[in-house]
């Protein structure tokens, strides 16, 4: 898997060896981007929930994000995310935290004009953390969030004051954006 776009673009983004994981399709990837790049979102300050690999991310920051942090609760991942980062030449834009996301809500305190979350594929803690993330101060008025989900995991058209405005589906992966 590579960097797709941006100032990384091609650099290699490696996967966790003995960790299932699913890590974003560059289609996948491609999809995201095209569809925030076409919105008025603030890049400043970026979240990745789920993170995996980072390569949402670092994607992120290839296309000029001005920081990322990325959550991710398995260890062996963070330490593949922090590898990443360095390979990619992003580590000083970047932070990672080994939280589960619900932890990260409580945790971090920051306002996010991007949230990116690929949480494993059917699991339906994905509601919960929506709830969570929208009643939080992480988010704003102004803020996006992206979802990458199966389509088998329907989601809601609101959360709190977050309204669904775009929906993308490929295949069995739906992308849910919520402004």
């Amino acid at each position: 898997m590579r960097v797709i776009a941006g100032k990384a673009k091609g650099k290699v983004i490696k996967s966790p060896k003995n960790v299932s994981i699913r890590p974003t399709t560059d289609l996948i990837r491609g999809a995201i981007f095209s569809i925030l790049e076409s919105m008025d979102a603030d890049w400043s300050y970026v979240l990745e929930f789920y993170a995996g690999t980072g390569s949402l991310g670092i994607e992120a920051l290839s296309r000029g994000a001005g920081w990322v942090d990325l959550v991710e609760q398995n260890h062996k991942c963070c330490e593949v995310i922090r590898g990443n980062l360095k390979q990619t030449g992003l580590e000083d834009q970047a932070q990672v935290y080994c939280l589960s996301a619900s932890q990260a809500i409580s945790h971090l305190d920051k306002r996010y004009g991007i949230v990116l979350m690929g949480p494993p594929y059917r699991e339906r803690s994905v509601i919960d953390t929506l709830e969570k993330l929208t009643a939080s101060s992480l988010v704003r008025k102004g803020s996006t969030i992206v979802v990458e989900h199966s389509h088998r995991v329907p989601l809601s058209h609101f959360y709190s004051d977050f309204q669904l405005v775009k929906e993308r589906r490929h295949g069995d992966t739906l992308i849910s954006v919520y402004q």
